[in-house]
């Protein structure tokens, strides 16, 4: 209160009106993103849109809106555009290169998960990554599975070594699989008893 009486009869109006602007632009995107998403609501009852379209896309508009209404915020309390839009281009490159370095890894550690939880295979399982029909692929006893690799013990057959195979390679490849203690099936035989 101290600070409103020591300021001269027009300096206070300055912070006033700084105030309302700030206010109004907050008002006007609130405003702006209810009549997006009303009209995409309308959008969607008219044609038959899916709502798995409707939703991201309502989504990315209203950050959209509330980002804009951020800058323009800033912009109004002296922050330069220029600066902000230049270290928001930088971390997103930066993200960008990053997201792109860690993808296989972040791809292996999902697809663990996904193994851990779905439970195409298990320890003791004999599986076989078929590249193609008529090709055989890396076929062997599943000793291991951590968070990136998956360990086969090959057959006797084809050497009997430890092959490390990535998670990620049996959610892109044909996965022939046989429980625990079954005899897996040869290739004359043509019962097509394979689990």
């Amino acid at each position: 209160m101290e600070a409103l009486r020591t300021l001269l009869p027009g300096q206070w109006m300055e912070p006033f009106w700084l105030g309302l602007q700030i206010l109004l632009i907050l008002v006007a995107a609130f405003v702006l993103q209810r009549i997006v998403a009303r009209g995409l609501s309308r959008l969607g009852d008219r044609y038959p849109l899916p709502p798995e379209l409707l939703v991201p896309v309502r989504g990315s508009l209203r950050w959209l809106i509330m980002g804009s209404a951020l800058l323009f915020v800033l912009e109004r309390l002296g922050v330069s555009a220029t600066v902000l839009w230049t270290a928001l281009s930088g971390f997103v490159a930066v993200a960008a290169v990053a997201f792109f370095a860690i993808w296989s890894v972040l791809s292996n550690l999902l697809c663990a998960v996904l193994i851990f939880t779905v439970g195409p295979f298990r320890i003791g399982d004999v599986v076989e990554l078929v590249d193609t029909l008529d090709k055989p692929g890396v076929k062997g006893r599943v000793i291991a599975i951590n968070l990136l690799y998956t360990t086969l013990l090959e057959v006797p057959e084809a050497g009997g070594t430890l092959v490390q195979v990535p998670n990620s390679q049996f959610f892109q490849k044909a996965v022939r699989r046989w429980r625990g203690t079954e005899v897996p099936v040869l290739a004359q035989d043509t019962t097509g008893e394979a689990d």
